[in-house]
Formats: C-alpha cells, sequence, structure tokens
C-alpha cells in the first residue's frame, strides 16, 4: 500500500466503491521524478492514458514538465487542466480529428511514414505561426523486453512504430525527433538494452534530430529502481548525441498512490467460499484480466496462507468476473470494506458501465494531514448518456 499510510485510513468514510488517491504519497513520486529531471537533464511528462485525475493537476504540474497524450481528448486534458507542454502520438490520425489535434499539442508524433507525408503540409503551415511546434516519428527497434505478449509493442506483427527499413528512402524534411516505448512496469536494465538496440539500428537518423523520447514504461518510483544509473544513462546519452530527451512514465507517477475500496455484498459456497463485492473486476480493474494479475488486498494474504480463503468476484453476469482468491485472518462479512492496493493508476482511465454497474467514486486523502475529500460520485445519468 502507498508508504504503508493505508493501514491507519478508515474506509468507512467514503461511498463504496471508491477510488482514494494519497495526495503525499503521489508527491513523494513527483518530488523524485522532479529529481531525475533536475539532475539527468530530461524531461518527464505525465502519459495521461494511465492517470488523467485532473483533481491533482495543480500538484502534478508543480514537478512535472507537462503531459503526454494518445488523441484528440487527452491532448484538450493535458492543455486545459494541467499545462506544460503536451505530447501527443496516435496510431493513426482521423482527418476530423487532426487540426483540433495540432492546435493543443507541442509536439506531434506519427506512427507511419504514410501519415506524416499526408499531414505534412498542415504540419509545416502550422508550424509557420507556432515556430515551437515540433514533429515526430515513432520507431520500432524490434526488440522485446516485456513479459506479456499484450503490451510487447515490439513484438512480431506489431502495428505500433516504424522500422528501420521503412525509413530508408523517407522524407524526414520537417521531422526533428524520435519517439520509442517498448517497455511495460520496467527496471533500468530494459531501458539500457533497448536504447542500446535504438543507437544501433536508427544512429545516422539519430544525427539529424534534436530530440528523443524514451517513451514509458520505467517504474522509476519503484524501491528497487537504480534511479542513479538511469541519471547517468540520460546525462551519457545527451552528451554523446546532443539531443533533448523525455521521458513519460505514467504508472510511476501514481505507482503505489491509491486503493480501491470495495464493500462485501453476499457470501455463498460452491466447492469453495465465495464473496461478492459492489466492485467488477471488468468494470473498475480490468488489467486484473487482461495483464493478468492479482491486486493486494489490505490484511489479506495468498488464499491457505491464514484460517479463512475466499475467491472474490464481482456482480457482472460475467462468469469471469473475478479478481482472486484470497486469504483472510478472520471469516469476512457482509458490509465489510476491503481495500485493493495500487489502484491509482490504469484504473480510473478505463473504468465502463458493463451491466449498468455503477463507476467508483473518487477522493482524495492526504495520508499526513488525515484531509479527505470526495471529489467526484457517479450516478445513472453517467450511465446513461453514454449510451444514446
Amino acid at each position: 500500500m502507498a508508504r504503508d499510510h493505508f493501514v491507519r485510513f478508515d474506509a468507512s468514510r467514503v461511498p463504496s466503491p471508491c477510488y482514494v488517491v494519497d495526495e503525499a504519497a503521489l508527491e513523494d513520486n513527483l518530488r523524485l521524478l522532479a529529481q531525475v529531471q533536475a539532475e539527468s537533464g530530461a524531461r518527464v511528462l505525465l502519459a495521461l492514458k494511465a492517470f488523467s485525475m485532473f483533481a491533482l493537476a495543480p500538484l502534478v504540474r508543480r514537478y512535472l514538465s507537462g503531459t503526454c497524450a494518445s488523441g484528440l481528448y487527452e491532448a484538450r486534458l493535458g492543455r486545459e487542466e494541467f499545462g506544460g507542454e503536451v505530447h501527443t502520438f496516435c496510431a493513426a490520425w482521423r482527418d476530423a480529428d487532426f487540426d483540433a489535434t495540432l492546435a493543443v499539442s507541442d509536439h506531434l508524433v506519427f506512427n507511419s511514414v504514410r501519415q506524416w507525408h499526408h499531414f505534412r503540409d498542415r504540419c509545416l503551415a502550422e508550424r509557420e505561426r507556432r515556430p515551437e511546434l515540433r514533429f515526430g516519428l515513432r520507431i520500432n527497434p524490434r526488440h522485446s523486453e516485456g513479459a506479456t505478449p499484450l503490451y510487447d509493442p515490439c513484438a512480431p506483427g506489431s502495428r505500433l512504430g516504424i522500422t528501420r527499413d521503412e525509413l530508408a528512402d523517407a522524407n524526414l524534411d520537417g521531422i526533428t525527433g524520435l519517439h520509442f516505448h517498448t517497455l511495460c512496469e520496467q527496471n533500468l536494465a530494459p531501458l539500457a538494452r533497448t536504447l542500446a538496440a535504438v543507437e544501433d539500428q536508427f544512429g545516422t537518423v539519430l544525427e539529424r534530430m534534436e530530440w528523443i523520447n524514451f517513451g514509458g514504461g520505467h517504474h522509476i518510483t519503484r524501491a528497487d529502481y537504480q534511479v542513479d544509473a538511469l541519471i547517468e544513462l540520460i546525462r551519457d546519452f545527451r552528451a554523446r548525441r546532443g539531443l533533448a530527451v523525455y521521458l513519460e512514465p505514467g504508472e510511476a507517477v501514481a505507482l503505489n498512490t491509491g486503493v480501491l475500496v470495495a464493500e462485501v455484498l453476499d457470501l455463498k459456497h460452491n466447492e469453495l467460499d465465495l464473496a461478492i463485492l459492489d466492485t467488477s473486476a471488468t468494470c473498475h480493474m480490468p488489467d486484473v484480466l487482461e495483464m493478468p494479475y492479482r491486486p493486494r488486498i489490505l490484511g489479506a494474504t495468498e488464499p491457505g496462507a491464514l484460517p479463512h480463503s475466499y475467491r472474490l468476484g464481482g456482480q457482472t453476469c460475467l462468469a469471469g468476473d473475478v479478481i482472486g482468491d484470497y486469504a483472510f485472518a478472520a471469516p469476512l462479512r457482509i458490509g465489510q470494506r476491503l481495500l485493493f492496493g495500487d489502484m491509482a493508476h490504469y484504473t480510473m482511465v478505463k473504468t465502463n458501465t458493463f451491466n449498468g454497474v455503477p463507476l467508483p467514486a473518487i477522493a482524495i486523502w492526504n495520508s499526513e494531514t488525515d484531509a479527505l475529500r470526495v471529489v467526484r460520485e457517479f450516478g445513472y445519468e453517467d450511465f446513461r448518456d453514454r449510451l444514446s
């Protein structure tokens, strides 16, 4: 749990289900990322695809250089709420969205040479009006470091990034930077190996560039991450290449800063003890099914390690809406609150209302002052208005 402070959090103070983010823990992460910026010379951007909680934007913008977005809506959110630089990448741009996206972005990154050529004239015309505007290409070094194919942008047949062969005869006039994103929840060594592959394959292209974006997936705020070595790697690269360097961690910004509060609705037995909660894997924590992974629960352990084991599931009709098997020191009770750990990132941004399951409320807590405020609750209208 975030800095172990949620052991002191009274879950009855918020509605259920509810995401609760500890702003003190978030600030700890931001301070560390600001240290990386200051000591390495890189600029760190918040990846909105992982954490878009704009109620905390005033805190984020005190420490980071801006945001990175995956399309028009995230780019607008970055510009309107977070401030700083806005870097936008999309696997393919829609003509209808492009000019609006261009207007709110500082860096625009293309996923194919074809799309760059298609939009090039519009880009260069806009840069005449805004000389600070920069354009880049996302590259694919075909160097896989991920263990989960679903999250590996360099897997065979990947639609993400441009290979070295595709750049051979490309017109790069107007392109000033390269972007790669190949990591997922990883430490420094995979980045170092990936960067070596990028330099080996794209070294001659880098000679023509002004900046490079190392993408995301860097677990910089994890306790065992080699922060000093990262700073040295960036310094060395900048000294050798003379390029501005960007990092865009999303998960690292909000890592271990939040919980999801949920309540036990029913208890039953079918070969094993079962508990049905007012939350849902498929609606509120879809990475449990996609990644997959087993979230921590405050006070719970692996099944069998404590006297009372349960399989926890959601309210939906999806048979596989199962969060996992957990053991508790005492039997669960109907109405009991549970706290799922590390639920600030890739949760709120992915929630849905399948089966009409309500969205969790959103709250901000400060583990140092114990101040608490519920910043958003959702109702029937939020479900209805998405449908027609």
